[in-house]
């Protein structure tokens, strides 16, 4: 048995885009952390829902509530999400109910499957939240 070399297991790591803030202040405490993930039933579903979420990251900086905010991708297996992090959940609950993001989930939601995992934590801590959400990412659906 071979082992794999080290571009099959690039490809199994999620890319993440860079640091989001939003116009909380990272050292509010506690935070909420929400991880999604959308599992396109076809590959060719993902840019479009790619550049949605690409789209909303980029009226971060003024999103009531929100702490920050990271996109990651796996293309290879068709999927990507986010990992968002709120001063707290009634924040994290507005923005699930913003017109733009329902619209963005009635219009894509039927074209795969959506999960997500939350957590509270005590304080905004990157490194932490990446290795748990990483953690999560890894367990396919």
């Amino acid at each position: 048995m071979s082992s794999p070399n080290r571009a099959d297991l690039a490809l199994r790591k999620p890319f993440f885009t860079p640091w989001m803030p939003g116009p909380v202040d990272p050292n509010v405490s506690p935070i909420v952390v929400s991880v999604t993930e959308f599992l396109a039933h076809r590959r060719r579903e993902l840019p479009a829902v790619a550049m949605k979420g690409l789209r909303l990251r980029t009226g971060w900086y003024a999103m009531p509530g929100a702490v920050g905010l990271w996109l990651w991708s796996l293309p290879v297996s068709s999927r990507g999400g986010s990992i968002s992090v709120w001063s707290s959940q009634a924040d994290l609950e507005r923005f699930i109910s913003l017109p733009r993001h329902v619209e963005i989930m009635q219009r894509y939601g039927t074209r795969g499957v959506v999960r997500s995992t939350m957590w509270q934590d005590d304080a905004f801590d990157p490194d932490s939240i990446i290795k748990r959400a990483r953690a999560w990412i890894s367990v396919s659906p």
